[in-house]
């Protein structure tokens, strides 16, 4: 992960430095020491987490952020706890008020972490569009968007989909981990389906198109909590 410090203190960039020397994954790329340097660095370099000041010559930290389009992943440094919530609406991932230990600062920085690992796993899923199934002797190409939801059938996986049932060796579990979580949703030990193509809710039961798919107790809230959304 790609740093850099904005602070008009020389001790601020030694401290956090040294702080950062314990984390083997932390790449500095520069130091800046008001928010015009800032803006240059980040022209012309690619930048994942920002330890910024929030009062500093010319420019403060938090008109920077208001000036970028797209924001690098921002822990606050400053003296000042006042100004706390304002850099939350900024949507800043942690604030540490100055002086912080080395405790505090990690605990910030596995939230970066967190964050960061959060957004690749949504991405990965917004950018999957279909998955490869072997089934009646055949390798189909499954398109997450035919899919109309899933169903454990003993020892096969039955695929009904806009177009062909595909019966598959394939376990529901292991079609569970390759499906976004964004699209679909478990709601039985038997059934996984296509959140956007349900068509209603009846008691107990899903319908999608001509097919009724039932709702295990298990999966009640996380059903409720769909529709609630």
């Amino acid at each position: 992960m790609k740093y850099c410090i904005i602070d008009d203190e020389p001790i601020a960039h030694r401290i956090i430095e040294g702080y950062c020397n314990n984390i083997t994954y932390l790449e500095k790329i520069g130091n800046c020491y008001d928010a015009f340097e800032a803006i240059q660095l980040m022209n012309s370099n690619s930048i994942d987490l920002i330890f910024l000041d929030i009062n500093m010559p010319k420019l403060s930290g938090f008109d920077l952020l208001k000036t970028m389009r797209q924001t690098p992943k921002v822990i606050v440094t400053s003296a000042y706890k006042e100004f706390a919530l304002e850099g939350y609406d900024l949507n800043i991932s942690d604030y540490l008020l100055k002086p912080f230990s080395l405790e505090r600062f990690l605990k910030a920085i596995t939230k970066v972490s967190d964050q960061k690992k959060t957004n690749t796993q949504i991405l990965q899923e917004e950018n999957r569009a279909s998955f490869f199934l072997k089934g009646d002797k055949r390798i189909h190409q499954i398109h997450l968007n035919d899919i109309l939801f899933i169903e454990a059938y003993g020892n096969y996986t039955k695929v009904f989909t806009n177009k062909e049932l595909v019966i598959s060796h394939e376990k529901i579990s292991s079609l569970e981990e390759i499906l976004p979580t964004s699209q679909f949703i478990r709601v039985h030990k038997s059934f996984i389906v296509a959140i956007n193509k349900i068509n209603l809710l009846e008691g107990n039961r899903i319908k999608i198109k001509d097919h009724y798919v039932a709702i295990g107790q298990t999966y009640k809230n996380d059903v409720k909590r769909l529709f609630k959304s």
